[in-house]
């Protein structure tokens, strides 16, 4: 099997992961500090919220852009079945590849208005977390008072007028010891994850949004330990959520399953995409579509970008990834699939480097031979999006949007006392306009405290 060499951070962190899973086996039933329980987290690129994140100011993302891409070793799963598949692997030379360098032309901060507007800044409470993949609605998960329970809430930003508008205010499970972990929303629905972090017990609830109004919860699944707790995405009448074996537990022969509900169709649920082995990635919500990456029907370890449509879930595209070549996160977009990687391969051409890639053309569907592709350099910490032909990708501080055709980037400007991990995006998929958001908490000289979470709505000028 070609070797995959892990930076140094990497192998830090999986240190750091192993004695989480550790602690959280042992499941101490009377704990004496609640901040030190570890709550279910994902182990491929997404990290959930943690009571330890609310209760000592540490926003969410700024733990997810340091601790992003868990599960860095190859593993071993069951193998398939004697009828495998037929596979294309993606072959790109090392001369097919454009990257973010000297090269590429900086917009300058003066002449930033020329290509992006400010369209809405909103202050939320510190410790906000957001997702979006439309242009009206964010899904916020916000924490309560320190000394409160519930531990969250939910909330949807209208990304117009700036309206917070509150939609759950507590778990449905919490007199059994539930909080809520994860959330996702398309304009006509909600997805959120509950966990019971001392018996380790995971639930997603499922509900109709009409016009704002959240409809009555659905139970739609459960699980325990011998899960991950599951990842979530919200498009259009549709709610997924994407189910791993954990890795080490009890379940590890099982298939990875990605699982979708209709908002208002009661507590059904239906398995629509199963992989034998571990999917690498969390599911991507696009406008109309759905990212996952599971594995291909060989014996070789391989990863199929796979583009489900939302309401049939026929795939609408896919591509094949080189053996044992693993993608932090996937998506999709004006140019169809992007993948990151957070690690250095000694195989691979031109996709053999670290960095975010998407081919640097328009193309047919599963006609991804002989196209030029583009790498953004930095160290991927959250998936990237599209906006009026922009690709929208978050550096290590900054957001910034590329027009591939020209090599040219803008980087958007920072909030005063921001985090360390600066801007973070909060848009998936491909829309008018998108989101970025950071953490602040920061004294001023003449000693006035600021402690919220700045909320930006950015329009780029459509590119021709």
């Amino acid at each position: 099997m070609p070797e995959r060499r892990p930076t140094h951070a990497k192998r830090a962190h999986a240190k750091q992961m192993n004695a989480k899973r550790a602690y959280a086996r042992s499941k101490p039933k009377q704990p004496t500090r609640m901040p030190k329980a570890t709550p279910p987290q994902s182990s491929h690129g997404q990290t959930l919220i943690t009571r330890r994140h609310f209760l000592y100011g540490a926003v969410g993302v700024g733990a997810a852009a340091v601790l992003a891409g868990g599960g860095f070793a190859l593993y071993s799963a069951a193998q398939p079945s004697a009828d495998e598949e037929s596979i294309s692997v993606l072959e790109v030379p090392e001369n097919a590849v454009s990257v973010l360098g000297d090269d590429q032309a900086a917009i300058a901060e003066d002449d930033l208005a020329n290509y992006v507007s400010l369209v809405g800044s909103f202050d939320l409470p510190y410790g906000a977390l957001l997702w979006n993949n439309n242009d009206s609605i964010a899904a916020c998960l916000l924490p309560t008072e320190e000394t409160a329970k519930p531990l969250a809430y939910i909330a949807l930003l209208y990304l117009g007028s700036g309206e917070l508008a509150t939609v759950l205010e507590e778990a449905v499970g919490q007199s059994e010891g539930f909080d809520i972990y994860d959330v996702r929303a398309s304009e006509q629905g909600l997805i959120w994850t509950e966990a019971n972090i001392l018996d380790g017990i995971w639930r997603i609830y499922t509900a109709s949004l009409n016009d704002g109004v959240l409809g009555s919860p659905m139970l739609v699944d459960e699980g325990d330990s011998g899960w991950e707790t599951p990842t979530l995405a919200a498009v259009g009448m549709n709610a997924f959520w994407q189910v791993l074996p954990a890795l080490g537990g009890k379940k590890t022969a099982e298939d990875s399953l990605l699982k979708r509900a209709r908002f208002g169709s009661g507590s059904t649920a239906e398995v629509v995409y199963s992989s034998t082995g571990r999917m690498s990635t969390p599911p991507y919500a696009s406008l109309d579509g759905i990212v996952i990456t599971p594995r291909t029907n060989t014996s070789s370890v391989n990863h199929q970008l796979t583009l489900l449509d939302a309401d049939s879930c026929e795939v609408r595209d896919k591509l094949v990834l080189p053996t044992s070549m693993k993608p932090l996160e996937a998506g999709y977009g004006d140019n169809g699939f992007t993948f990151m990687f957070d690690a250095i391969y000694n195989y691979g051409g031109g996709i053999a480097n670290l960095g975010t890639y998407t081919p640097a053309q328009s193309h047919g569907t599963e006609d991804y031979e002989g196209l030029s592709w583009y790498r953004f350099t930095r160290t991927p910490t959250a998936a990237p999006s599209w906006s009026n032909g922009w690709f929208i990708v978050k550096s290590t501080y900054s957001v910034c949007g590329v027009d591939i055709g020209s090599l040219t980037y803008f980087a958007l400007p920072l909030e005063s006392g921001h985090d360390d991990y600066g801007d973070y995006l909060a848009t998936t998929g491909s829309t008018s306009t998108f989101v970025t958001y950071t953490n602040i908490n920061d004294t001023a000289v003449d000693g006035t405290k600021k402690k919220l979470c700045r909320v930006r709505v950015w329009a780029p000028i459509a590119l021709a």
